[in-house]
């Protein structure tokens, strides 16, 4: 078990403490009794585009260099209340909410969370960093978080082994890499996703509005992806979110060719592409064989063999595999049915 340590304060919580509880502390260290955990593997935060304040405070305010800053904990709290994501977990650090996993991370990882939770007695944290920030035309740039884990204190196999020290930060999805080097680059420029309003609904709006300006082929790349992060999480909210996602994934699949250029112009690898797996999850929901095979045909072939992650290149094997197994299990079964005897 990849244990540093320890109980940073006395007090304690239940161990079904609520993310209120932390907010409310704002004390400076863990406010909580904490376990807390290292390991090489990196865990990627996501929307923290509306926790930047926050996550200035976390690094001691707002200035002009470049950012990193080593966290002592960042705990993790099984969000229950949730109204997008029944399994969502927060991210907290300092006592304040600085962002979530993703939601395919949160599936994965909240039962070994509420098992750990319940067997310390105390809530999990982990070691992070943060990173970002410096000046670009518009102002100070926008902070991420990173997290340093082992993925079998959650009960979570490995894929691959670490490519990298712990906290470096492993190319996920390009995002966190590109606001790094958003200064420097002026052939995208990614400060709408900080301006994007924190109201689902406006979100999508916007994000509409600027794919109807915005040329570039990487802000569009995100512009897309955070679209169709929103559509996905609003699929409860409104009766249309899911029909209008499959659109704005089929849009964003016929300009992949030409983004993944750039990806590949900018990187030298081919971050993970998040729309291949939830849209062959998607198709795989609703038992529409074929069309999950060709979305994960499609991102494998996008992928080849310039993937920053190979273990997204395997997850899509796998789920090829697997679809291609119940198709045809499916025409044996239908070939079957037809020669039975009425």
């Amino acid at each position: 078990m990849g244990l540093l340590q320890r109980i940073f304060d006395r007090r304690r919580v239940p161990a079904g403490g609520t993310a209120a509880a932390v907010q409310r502390s704002g004390d400076a260290r863990p406010p909580i009794g904490v376990m807390l955990l290292d390991g090489l593997h990196d865990l990627e935060v996501v929307g923290e585009s509306f926790y930047q304040d926050a996550l200035w405070q976390v690094v001691g305010g707002r200035r002009t260099e470049r950012v990193r800053v080593e966290a002592r904990a960042a705990v993790l709290l099984a969000e229950s209340d949730n109204p997008y994501d029944p399994n969502a977990i927060s991210v907290w650090i300092n006592g304040l909410k600085v962002g979530h996993l993703s939601r395919d991370d949160a599936a994965v990882y909240r039962p070994g969370l509420l098992a750990l939770q319940a067997r310390h007695g105390v809530p999990i944290a982990l070691a992070a960093v943060v990173v970002g920030g410096g000046i670009r035309r518009d102002g100070p740039g926008m902070l991420g978080v990173w997290l340093s884990h082992d993925p079998a204190d959650f009960g979570v196999a490995a894929i691959v082994p670490p490519s990298a020290p712990a906290l470096v930060g492993a190319m996920r999805t390009g995002l966190t890499e590109a606001l790094l080097t958003d200064a420097e680059d002026d052939s995208y420029d990614l400060s709408w996703l900080q301006r994007l309003s924190s109201d689902p609904l406006a979100a999508i709006r916007e994000l509409r509005r600027l794919l109807q300006h915005d040329p570039d082929p990487i802000d569009r790349h995100f512009m897309f992806c955070e679209l169709e992060n929103r559509l996905y999480r609003s699929r409860d909210v409104f009766a249309s979110a899911l029909t209008e996602y499959d659109e704005v994934c089929t849009l964003h699949d016929a300009e992949m060719d030409g983004i993944r250029d750039s990806l590949l112009a900018k990187f030298g690898k081919v971050p993970i592409l998040e729309t291949y797996r939830q849209m062959a999850i998607r198709q795989q929901k609703i038992k529409n064989w074929w069309q999950a095979i060709w979305w994960a045909e499609r991102g494998l072939a996008l992928y080849g063999d310039q993937a920053a992650r190979p273990e997204a290149v395997d997850d899509l094997r796998e789920r090829l595999a697997a679809y291609q197994a119940k198709l045809t299990g499916s025409k044996s079964s239908s070939k079957v049915r037809q020669q039975k005897p009425r």
